[in-house]
């Protein structure tokens, strides 16, 4: 029995599939979109990360051996609390943190041979994508579907951010154990009630579809 030896053969079979765009879109009236979950760029890959993209990629995977043009995507969630709380935590700027953890994180996906369009990646802390949140909210502050008012926050005054409900333990952050503080911060919130019946009814398009008990959630 020969050694697998799985380095030079994977990485053989990897630039071959990056060379020939193996896992690029093509035109098909047959598509599937096939997206998982991005992760937040605040540290490395780990094992629930491939738990997740492995279960993926085989679904994309099955489908393209279907005759199916699968769109698969990979991005980064980069731009909210636990980048900015990483980079507080590890004492650095947070844009040189979240994107030296993208660039560390690509390549531990690209090693796992995954069947990504790297060329369809997105970055939400870039520019060019949160352009078009901003651009979203000016449409939904034109048709009053946002408004502005006060809201209770948790608040940490040593590192002064504010804190989700499960980075409170016994009252203190979760950080830095300074005891935390509620706070009337100014907020911005969607009027999303608004929608509440329409979502309802549309439940019913899902039957057969979903499981009952996630629509009974």
């Amino acid at each position: 029995m020969t050694d697998y030896s799985f380095r030079e053969i994977e990485l053989k079979w990897q630039k071959i599939w990056e060379d020939s765009s193996a896992y690029s879109m093509t035109t098909s009236d047959n598509k599937l979109y096939v997206l998982e979950m991005f992760p937040y760029p605040s540290g490395n890959i780990h094992m629930g990360h491939v738990r997740n993209y492995s279960i993926g990629d085989a679904l994309a995977r099955f489908m393209k051996m279907l005759g199916y043009s699968v769109l698969h995507p990979m991005g980064f969630d980069a731009f909210g609390l636990p980048a900015e709380n990483a980079a507080i935590k590890n004492g650095v700027h947070p844009a040189k943190w979240t994107y030296e953890n993208i660039s560390n994180m690509r390549k531990q996906l690209m090693s796992l041979g995954l069947s990504y369009d790297w060329s369809r990646e997105v970055i939400t802390c870039d520019p060019e994508y949160y352009r078009w949140n901003q651009w979203i909210f000016l449409r939904l502050y034109e048709r009053g579907l946002v408004y502005r008012q006060s809201a209770e926050v948790n608040w940490c005054p040593n590192d002064e951010t504010v804190l989700a409900n499960e980075q409170v333990i016994e009252g203190r952050c979760w950080r830095c154990s300074t005891l935390v503080e509620r706070r009337d911060v100014p907020s911005w919130f969607i009027r999303i009630t608004d929608y509440a019946q329409r979502l309802l009814d549309d439940l019913e398009e899902l039957r057969g579809l979903w499981p009952e008990r996630v629509i009974a959630q």
